[in-house]
């Protein structure tokens, strides 16, 4: 059985990756998602399990301590990471994971797991970035200002990242992305199994 691949999606907000991330497990409810595990209190709305596992700073502590984390990162006095073990599993098992970051998780998980395959998902304009904020209609002026400033820093890491997929069209890059897997899938390194299968029977 030949390996399954990880793949780290990045974006700023407003670039849509979760409706693309959406529609690409839509289409491929093979393709499994990192669940993320935090130490903030759970927000309503949420659910355990679905995208974080909600767990207690000891706890989280112990993790880094046993190096049991892809990546972490404080925000807000609460801790973030991408717990190892599950990852692990799902290459084991042959799956294709995706684990979602910003572009420091990115960089820590690409130093720990350098064959993992990176995509950025970009706007296809600042103009339309901050269109989408502003449609939100959720935030106010100043936390928008903020994201935006902070959408200019993660942009200019994009280059960075394997492979840079333009959301105009959450359908499209959606496509893209599962394109990107694909051709993954088809690597060399991932097809050694093929190889020592057909030799066996010569």
């Amino acid at each position: 059985m030949s390996k399954g691949g990880v793949f780290v999606v990045s974006g700023p907000s407003g670039s849509g990756k979760d409706t693309v991330l959406k529609g690409l497990f839509a289409e491929n409810p093979d393709i499994l998602f990192s669940i993320s595990s935090i130490t903030r209190a759970m927000r309503p709305g949420e659910r355990e399990g679905e995208k974080y596992n909600f767990i207690s700073r000891e706890h989280f502590e112990e993790m880094i301590k046993n190096d049991l984390l892809l990546e972490h990162n404080v925000f807000v006095g609460n801790y973030y990471g991408t717990p190892r073990i599950p990852v692990e599993k799902a290459v084991s098992e042959g799956r294709d994971i995706i684990i979602e970051v910003d572009v420091n998780g990115a960089a820590q998980i690409r130093k720990k797991l350098p064959e993992a395959v990176t995509v950025f998902i970009m706007p296809p304009s600042f103009e339309e970035l901050k269109r989408r904020l502003v449609g939100r209609g959720t935030e106010s002026e100043e936390l928008i200002e903020k994201r935006l400033r902070s959408a200019l820093d993660e942009i200019k890491r994009a280059e960075e990242y394997d492979y840079i997929i333009v959301n105009d069209d959450a359908a499209a890059a959606s496509q893209s992305l599962m394109s990107v897997i694909k051709a993954c899938r088809l690597k060399t390194e991932r097809q050694k199994n093929i190889i020592n299968e057909v030799l066996e029977k010569c």
